[in-house]
C-alpha cells in the first residue's frame, strides 16, 4: 500500500472514528456527573492536552469556532474542573467507549503498532493538538489503545489541515463556512462569511497539501505497516458500524 494510498484508506473514517466519544450519550451522562455539560467537557476534555492555558491558546489549535465562544466554555469549564483531569476524563471514557464499540475488531494489534511507530516519527512542530495527544501514555490494552491511537491519528489529518489553511492564507472560518455551511451556530458564528470562487478554489489546494503531507508521514512507515493502518481501521469502522 502506497502512502497516498494509506492517505485514502484511513484518513476519512478516522475524522468519525477518533470523534465519536465527543457528543455519545453515555460520555455526556459521565461528563454531567463530573460537573460539566457535554460542550464544556468537549472544549475542556478536548483542549485539556495543551494544559492549564489561556482561552486564545485554545482557540488557536482549534481554529474554527469564535474566539468568544471559545473563552466562554474554556473559562467557565475550568473553574470547575482542571484542565489536565478533564484531558484524562475525556481520554479515558473514549477508551471506554472504544472498549464498548471495537469489540470483535481483528487485526488492531498491528494497527497499534504501527499508529505508535508513526507517532514516532512525526516531526510536532506547528502541529498543537497532535503533539499534545501523542504525548499521552496509551492504554495497554488492545481496544482501549485502538480508540487512543484513533483519537491521535484524528488530530493529527486536523492540525495539519489547519496549517494548510493558514499557511495558504485562507481564513479558517471562511474554511469551515465552505466545508459545513449549516454548522455556524455550533461553533458561535450568528453569520458565517460568504465564500468567493477563489475561496473555494484556495480550499482545493489546502486538501491537497493536507493529502500531500500526510502521505509523506505515512511515507515513513513500512509497506506493511501502511496496510495495518488500512485494515485496522476498516475493521474499527465496520465495528461501528455493526
Amino acid at each position: 500500500m502506497t502512502p497516498e494510498e494509506t492517505v485514502a484508506a484511513v484518513d476519512p473514517s478516522l475524522s468519525f472514528v477518533g470523534a465519536m466519544h465527543y457528543f455519545d450519550a453515555g460520555v455526556v451522562a459521565k461528563s454531567k456527573e463530573a460537573g460539566l455539560d457535554g460542550f464544556r467537557m468537549y472544549f475542556l476534555g478536548r483542549g485539556g492536552v495543551l494544559g492549564d492555558v489561556e482561552a486564545a491558546v485554545v482557540w488557536s489549535a482549534f481554529g474554527y469556532f469564535n474566539p468568544t465562544l471559545v473563552k466562554k466554555m474554556w473559562d467557565s469549564a475550568s473553574e470547575r474542573m482542571s484542565p489536565r483531569d478533564a484531558s484524562r476524563n475525556y481520554l479515558d471514557w473514549a477508551e471506554d467507549l472504544g472498549r464498548e464499540k471495537f469489540a470483535g475488531a481483528e487485526g488492531l494489534a498491528a494497527f497499534n503498532d504501527a499508529a505508535a511507530a508513526l507517532f514516532g516519527s512525526v516531526n510536532p512542530a506547528a502541529l498543537a493538538l497532535f503533539a499534545g495527544y501523542s504525548a499521552e501514555e496509551p492504554p495497554t490494552d488492545e481496544l482501549g489503545a485502538a480508540a487512543f491511537n484513533a483519537i491521535v491519528l484524528r488530530e493529527l489529518r486536523g492540525s495539519v489541515h489547519l496549517a494548510a489553511i493558514v499557511a495558504h492564507g485562507l481564513d479558517p472560518v471562511v474554511a469551515h463556512a465552505i466545508r459545513r455551511p449549516n454548522d455556524g451556530k455550533m461553533f458561535g458564528w450568528d453569520e458565517l462569511p460568504e465564500p468567493t470562487d477563489e475561496d473555494r478554489a484556495l480550499l482545493v489546494e489546502v486538501d491537497e497539501t493536507t493529502d500531500a503531507r500526510m502521505a509523506q508521514h505515512y511515507a515513513g512507515l513500512t509497506a506493511d505497516q501502511r496496510q495495518a493502518l488500512a485494515d485496522g481501521t476498516a475493521a474499527l469502522v465496520a465495528a461501528v458500524s455493526a
